[in-house]
């Protein structure tokens, strides 16, 4: 799964909030039993895989509410920057609708991109794809794909847990 600020914006980077992730982690597996097999926090976009238990129905519904609760931290921690010029970008960002429903500021895509996984090589393409964002294309945030920290690839490549987010090896279920 995949989700993106609204126009690619840093806002975790800018406003230092990598926290508000790993929380919604933690949040999605103590209340709803979903686990964390991988990720990746970039500045403007987050990547997961994550086993959902059979008793998740709406992912959408899940993801809708970490979104919300991100959202109105994101704005608090800009407004504490006393970054006017991204608020009123991220205003400018909504739609007469949304405006018409009280939404103030627009911080991620509408949608998220989330794929099913059935097959070991299809899981192993997208964690090496997440692994090496950091260091892909435009993103040098690091000189080794390990030694990014908002990312789960020290645990599956140097064996070294994560400091904040439980992860659950997908070894453990996909032989």
């Amino acid at each position: 799964m995949t989700f993106t600020c609204i126009n690619w914006i840093p806002l975790f980077e800018i406003t230092n909030s990598y926290q508000l992730i790993y929380n919604w982690l933690k949040l999605l597996d103590e209340k709803y039993q979903i686990k964390t097999l991988a990720f990746v926090i970039m500045p403007n976009h987050v990547h997961f895989i994550l086993q959902l238990p059979d008793s998740v129905k709406s992912l959408n519904t899940i993801v809708a509410n970490g979104k919300r609760f991100m959202a109105y931290n994101l704005v608090n921690a800009l407004t504490n920057l006393e970054r006017p010029d991204l608020l009123t970008q991220l205003s400018k960002a909504c739609t007469d609708k949304e405006r018409a429903r009280g939404q103030k500021h627009k911080l991620f895509e509408p949608s998220f991109d989330a794929k099913p996984i059935y097959t070991l090589a299809f899981l192993n393409q997208k964690l090496d794809y997440i692994h090496h964002n950091p260091v892909s294309g435009k993103w040098n945030l690091c000189d080794e794909y390990t030694d990014y920290t908002h990312s789960s690839a020290g645990f599956y490549h140097l064996g070294t847990q994560h400091q904040f987010v439980s992860i659950t090896n997908y070894q453990d279920f996909w032989v």
